[in-house]
């Protein structure tokens, strides 16, 4: 588990590393050679272990193969000459991946891509608990992307019951995203900000035909609700003639009313009138 190291201020040690020099050198000029060159060691060791940490940046100290701390704190630092230093940054960090191909739940192959967001949160798990945790978190991102493909299906022209799928379904796609990355990189002690998908499309060789069936639907669909609203109109026409009296008509000349009505309201192209100078009962 990670655990803070208590460093020692880089100033003191600064100061005492001044003292040292004018020491050394008034050796040399005094004649004290020998002591002089017994401090150059001394001077040197203390000189290795000052170190740096930078806003938002962390040190991790290693002793001979053993865990001593991780100082997080941003400033000006001496620690022990001997500790192996790995700097982590604590920085929020992007990854916007590539499209992948994979397969949505009906088995049909789409393009689909993601962006993240995340930072170490603990970084003894991110140094030690998993090798090159940067890398990690691309891969396992990526197999998370794929694991969710594979659970719903792009849209549901194909299955009508699907409640949720990848093209509309987007809060709860995404949350179900952002929840399997988090139990993938928890074993590297990242925190995941956000993550949610920024690319889906159908993969190329079926992406045409899948254009056309969803005109096709879309076709259909605006076609049933024309003829539903036509129908509509026809009737409230029939009730507003009959209730006004204003022509009596039998069921031949309803029917065929009707079947104008019809043409009308549901063509294509506009209608071209024209116009009965004779009796309608002729």
């Amino acid at each position: 588990m990670e655990k803070q190291h208590s460093a020692l201020s880089g100033y003191v040690f600064l100061f005492l590393e001044l003292v040292l020099m004018g020491v050394i050198i008034f050796g040399f000029i005094g004649g004290m050679i020998v002591p002089a060159i017994l401090l150059i060691p001394v001077f040197i060791l203390v000189a290795i272990g000052f170190t740096v940490v930078d806003p938002n940046q962390s040190c991790v100290m290693v002793l001979f193969g053993a865990y001593k701390g991780t100082i997080k704190t941003n400033g000006f630092y001496w620690v022990n000459p001997f500790y192996v230093r790995k700097k982590i940054s604590l920085r929020a960090r992007n990854f916007d991946s590539e499209p992948i191909k994979v397969n949505d739940k009906l088995g049909n192959p789409i393009m689909i891509g993601l962006v993240l967001v995340w930072k170490v949160e603990e970084t003894y798990r991110a140094a030690f608990g998993v090798d090159e945790f940067e890398h990690f978190v691309v891969v396992q991102s990526e197999a998370a992307l794929r694991k969710l493909a594979g659970m719903y299906p792009y849209d549901n022209i194909e299955d009508e019951n699907a409640k949720v799928t990848l093209r509309d379904g987007t809060e709860e796609v995404n949350d179900q995203l952002e929840k399997e990355i988090i139990e993938r990189l928890e074993i590297a002690g990242i925190h995941v900000i956000e993550a949610r998908i920024n690319h889906i499309a159908y993969a190329q060789e079926i992406a045409q035909a899948m254009l056309k069936r969803q005109q096709a639907t879309a076709i259909v669909a605006a076609r049933y609700k024309i003829v539903e609203g036509a129908v509509s109109m026809v009737e409230m026409a029939l009730d507003e003639l009959s209730e006004k009296s204003i022509v009596e008509l039998d069921e031949d000349k309803k029917a065929t009313m009707v079947s104008n009505l019809m043409v009308v309201l549901c063509g294509d192209k506009d209608a071209t009138p024209v116009v009965n100078t004779g009796s309608l009962y002729q």
